[in-house]
């Protein structure tokens, strides 16, 4: 008997070590000591959400009426009818945006760029109260330029340029020629620098010009010929928007 119970004491023993030395390391957590992790997990997501849910709230009230485009498109040049104009609302920064409570305002004004359906506008997509942006002998062209082309500076609605075209970098003998005297540039998209990193980009701009150039200037703007040179404020536009007055 005695050798018996000796033999069993060391066993139990044994197992008892085992379990005491590699218990702690691979023993995994119950149920009970997960809950209280979910919970808090549970508690943060609501409280995220219930952050959310007040931020959309807030922004929500400060959301304000303005002007927008209805058609899909309207071209420089058109008159605008209560028909072109949406009202939409936005929140946020909005400074220059036209609201819907002045939008009578510009009705019978005429657009001057190119405007798309569900765009908000601006007072500088309208001419101003009166003036009318393409008369019977004018055109409005597009141009593309790039550096070399205009001004480094760049160039400004208002402004008056000369239009020339000049001679193709490849196997052209022809002169430069001045298509356009005094043209007024009437819109601008662009620069031929990136101020920030002083590479080339390109400038767009609108150009007002007599009807009988409008084909060949569109030909050489077409063929990246054409240069325009600033003229001096106040020149006199070989076309005018404004029945005789610059």
């Amino acid at each position: 008997m005695s050798l018996s119970s000796s033999t069993r004491t060391p066993s139990q023993g044994t197992r008892g070590a085992g379990r005491s030395a590699g218990g702690g390391a691979t023993r995994l957590p119950g149920r009970r000591e997960r809950r209280p992790a979910l919970a808090a997990l549970a508690v943060i997501l609501i409280l995220l959400g219930a952050a959310g849910s007040a931020l959309i709230a807030l922004n929500s009230g400060n959301r304000s009426d303005f002007v927008a485009i209805a058609p899909d498109k309207l071209a420089p040049g058109h008159r605008i009818e209560p028909k072109d104009l949406s009202r939409g609302d936005l929140a946020g920064a909005t400074g220059g945006l036209i609201p819907w409570s002045e939008a009578n305002k510009y009705l019978g004004r005429y657009t001057t760029t190119w405007l798309y359906k569900d765009q908000f506008v601006t007072p500088d997509n309208f001419t101003k109260d009166g003036a009318k942006p393409i008369p019977a002998d004018g055109a409005l062209v597009g141009v593309s330029l790039e550096a070399g082309r205009a001004p480094s500076d760049g160039l400004d609605v208002g402004d008056m340029v000369s239009v020339i075209r000049v001679p193709a970098a490849t196997g052209d003998s022809g002169i430069p020629t001045t298509l356009v005297k005094a043209a007024e540039i009437t819109s601008t998209a662009g620069a031929v620098t990136d101020p920030k990193t002083s590479a080339s980009t390109t400038l767009n701009v609108t150009v007002l010009i007599p009807t009988d150039q409008s084909m060949p200037v569109a030909a050489a703007a077409a063929a990246k010929t054409l240069v325009l040179v600033k003229l001096a404020p106040g020149t006199r536009p070989d076309v005018s928007r404004t029945d005789g007055t610059n």
